[in-house]
């Protein structure tokens, strides 16, 4: 009986897609392998097999399986059940998951073959382009598109392809590329004749007159423990040749003599050197309470809220539960907002488990990533898992705790592309299709967050008390509006901001500074007609970046030379309008040229390594003022910060969103607790032109609750989380004209499901992006309704939309619960 396979495939389908398993392929395939499968005319994906059955799929012939790739499942069946819950939540398809899932080394890619056709008669003229390529192709018969743009120094060769197709010149296949390849190292061992006694001696007598040779093969033997009898210790080549002190030639020469012989060794890219490991820090009385209270708390609730003030020791009563679920044979998920956290959280956690700990996140290679998944699905898989938002896809046989420190921040959420989840109601799924534990740890819970766990909803644990009793930093706030006005400002410092900065610098103490923006200048300006140049693909202005004298698009990357002149009225008059980290790093090296500076932003951390240097730096007094955008306000841990300088409140607080309070609070809460952590109180100097707001005062006062009140009440009046659940429904067109049709026919349609739950369309505050305009539809769900009804109910007037012959080019998408 003909067995078949429904599939998973790495694409934006609603459903999964049948395929015939061939006889010798049939007994071999298990739910959650990879099998390659065709689709379309001339495309290649590696699907996941869903499910495997009997049953003829009618209306159609069924195409057939071509490769298994796997002997046993990569994807466990609790892992299968998360998938199918985010893109149910979250309006997506599970093509889409699977896409974020996994890393590309486990997905083999399709890539273009251009194939030379022997029997090709030269009847027709060639251009000069595509007789490059010919000549190219005559040599080398088989060749990949890139591998001919890059032989040939052509550009753009698809056209040339299509021509030299047409005129029936070569052909073109597809052919599958294996992303991920084992890491391999070249080892040396003796050629059998070699081991003999006898053929030894009278090697050694005739390598006399090759000196470099004998003290090759002397290093091989001492290297190897040839000499001490027993097993054989294997050698590196590399290595071998190092400590010998010895020429590749030489080597080479014993090779061709068969004294060694050459083999490849497979080794994997994780650390496997066992590491010796530390005693657990006892925890203080107040930590200790926190701790039993949590535990408590897991016996009546899954999820716990530990609401502690910032550097009251959250990681110290963490490092207990993780210890307490390890003993208990249970494996654990520790999420960071930030991979710059892992760092020193990293070092903090290796020495207290060694090898037990795994870090999984996206600086790592993919094919570091690979050897993670697979060691997690074997026996010998990490005890703890410490990584980013993406570590919540892993695959875990017993996961007993998972932990989501610093909660409340937005880097948890997705944004694009599609599941646009967040990770921290993820993780909380994930840990209750496993029967484990959540704890959510912060000093500035979410609204959300906080809500549930006064609620009853979840437990939780207040931790008050700094660790030895350190006092909280004092804030003051600087008008910088009146500053201005009276001409007093240095650039964008306050007069107080620089003297304390100055007085930290001679007492050989480290300065923070926050600038919530990267980059030179925001935007130019035109001084005379007020000309901005703006992103050919997007609605924004162009970002001035001065290291590489460009202006970039923060959106799509789009990147212009800076005009020497304005291009509208010719002025030479161009200006900068505001400020980023870029500027704040050079005017601060102005005023402070003694002061070693640094500067953390996107810009300037895009490898793994470029974190550790910055932080290693700081922590070991190599640099004196740190400038940084959010990430520097993201849990680390500095010993010697004694001034922190907030430069500008006010860009948080005017974003158009109705978290930008709650969020600009939890910043500059943030930030502030990085000042003054371990000898003595720390100061904090806040510049604001809104220096009467409501926040400023809560910063100042270190007041969450008044703040949470406020805006529990604000959200009630208004409909909003926790009271409401939202769903965005972003709409994309190229066309402004017929995508305003399209916004105004689907918001009616909704609207006469949902009612007054609809606003909209609108503009979101950027209106198009690559090229691509957009229209945004506000949905408010009261949190005691269907869910589960209301995304049916989204996914049928989206249906319908697209089903409209006028409507066939639109886009829609989902973002549930918006953060």
């Amino acid at each position: 009986m003909k067995k078949f396979a429904d599939v998973i495939l790495p694409l934006p389908l609603p459903k999964c897609f049948t395929y015939a398993l061939p006889e010798d392929m049939a007994e071999g395939v298990q739910i959650g392998c990879r099998v390659i499968v065709p689709f379309g005319r001339k495309k290649f994906y590696t699907a996941i097999v869903y499910n495997i059955h009997y049953s003829t799929p009618e209306g159609y012939e069924t195409k057939e399986v071509t490769t298994v790739l796997d002997s046993e499942p990569i994807l466990l069946p609790l892992q299968f059940k998360f998938w199918e819950w985010l893109s149910s939540y979250y309006l997506c398809t599970q093509g889409d998951v699977y896409k974020a899932a996994l890393p590309s080394g486990l997905k083999l890619e399709s890539e273009t073959i251009v194939e030379f056709n022997p029997d090709f008669e030269y009847a027709v003229p060639l251009s000069d382009r595509e007789q490059t390529l010919i000549s190219l192709l005559e040599n080398k018969p088989e060749q990949t598109v890139s591998q001919l743009e890059k032989d040939s120094g052509l550009k753009n060769l698809l056209p040339i392809i299509k021509s030299l197709l047409d005129k029936e010149a070569i052909f073109v296949k597809e052919e599958l590329k294996r992303n991920y390849q084992p890491k391999q190292e070249i080892r040396v061992r003796l050629n059998e004749i070699a081991k003999e006694e006898a053929y030894l001696h009278k090697l050694f007598t005739e390598l006399e007159r090759a000196p470099k040779q004998l003290a090759l093969l002397m290093k091989y033997l001492e290297l190897s423990h040839f000499l001490n009898g027993g097993n054989l210790k294997e050698v590196i080549k590399k290595e071998l040749i190092k400590k010998a002190d010895a020429s590749p030639a030489a080597f080479n020469g014993l090779v061709e003599k068969k004294v060694f012989e050459v083999y490849r060794q497979e080794i994997g890219r994780l650390a496997t050197a066992v590491q010796s490991t530390i005693e657990i820090n006892p925890l203080n009385e107040y930590q200790l309470k926190a701790f039993q209270e949590i535990q408590t708390s897991f016996k009546k609730k899954n999820v716990c809220l530990l609401h502690g003030v910032t550097s009251s020791g959250k990681t110290e009563v963490y490092i207990h539960l993780i210890e307490k679920a390890i003993k208990a044979g249970k494996q654990v998920l520790y999420l960071l907002p930030e991979i710059a956290l892992t760092t020193q959280i990293t070092e903090r956690l290796k020495r207290v488990f060694g090898n037990k700990l795994g870090i999984y996140h996206s600086k790592f290679s993919d094919a570091e990533r690979v050897e993670i998944w697979r060691k997690q699905l074997g026996k010998e898989g990490y005890d703890i898992i410490l990584g980013v938002r993406s570590s919540i896809f892993l695959p875990f046989h017993n996961l007993g705790l998972v932990i989501v420190d610093e909660e409340h921040e937005n880097t948890y959420k997705q944004y694009d592309p599609a599941p646009r989840y967040h990770a921290r109601n993820a993780a909380i799924v994930l840990a209750s299709l496993y029967g484990a534990k959540t704890l959510l740890g912060t000093a500035t819970p979410s609204i959300e967050t906080y809500y549930n766990a006064t609620t009853g909803k979840y437990g939780l644990v207040e931790l008050n008390e700094r660790y030895q009793d350190i006092q909280l930093p004092e804030i003051l706030s600087v008008d910088i509006k009146e500053l201005s006005r009276k001409k007093r400002m240095n650039g964008q410092f306050s007069p107080i901001l620089l003297e304390h900065v100055r007085k930290t610098l001679e007492h050989k103490e480290q300065v923070i500074l926050f600038q919530n923006r990267r980059g030179f200048a925001p935007m130019i300006e035109c001084k005379t007609c007020g000309w901005v140049p703006k992103c050919k693909n997007c609605d924004v202005s162009l970002t001035y970046h001065k290291g590489i004298n460009q202006l970039t698009c923060h959106y799509c990357g789009y990147t212009y030379q800076v005009p020497r002149s304005c291009p509208a009225c010719e002025s030479v008059e161009l200006v900068n309008r505001g400020f980023g980290t870029e500027k704040v790093e050079d005017d601060i090296k102005a005023i402070f040229p003694e002061a070693k500076v640094a500067r953390m932003d996107l810009d300037t951390t895009r490898t793994r390594t470029a974190y550790e240097k910055i932080i290693a730096n700081f922590e070991q007094g190599k640099t004196d003022i740190l400038i940084g955008t959010q990430m520097v306000s993201k849990g680390l841990d500095f010993d010697n910060v004694s001034v922190v300088g907030i430069l500008n409140a006010d860009t948080m607080l005017n974003y158009p969103d109705f978290r930008s309070y709650e969020r600009a609070y939890q910043l500059m809460a943030q930030v502030s607790g990085r000042a003054g952590r371990k000898n003595k109180q720390g100061l904090v100097i806040l510049q604001t032109k809104s220096i009467d707001h409501p926040i400023i005062h809560q910063v100042i006062a270190n007041n969450y609750q008044q703040m949470y009140a406020d805006q529990l009440a604000e959200r009630q009046m208004f409909r909003y989380p926790p009271y409401y659940r939202l769903v965005y429904v972003y709409l994309k067109n190229r066309n402004a004209d017929l995508l305003d049709i399209m916004a105004r026919t689907m918001a009616e349609r909704l609207s006469s499901i949902f009612g007054s739950r609809v606003l909209g369309p609108d503009n979101p505050p950027v209106a198009r992006i690559q090229s691509l305009f957009i229209k945004k539809i506000i949905v408010k769900i009261e949190c005691n309704a269907s869910m589960e009804k209301a995304r049916r109910l989204l996914l049928q007037v989206q249906k319908e939309m697209i089903e409209d012959e006028r409507f066939k080019s639109l886009i829609v998408y989902y973002d549930v619960d918006p953060f």
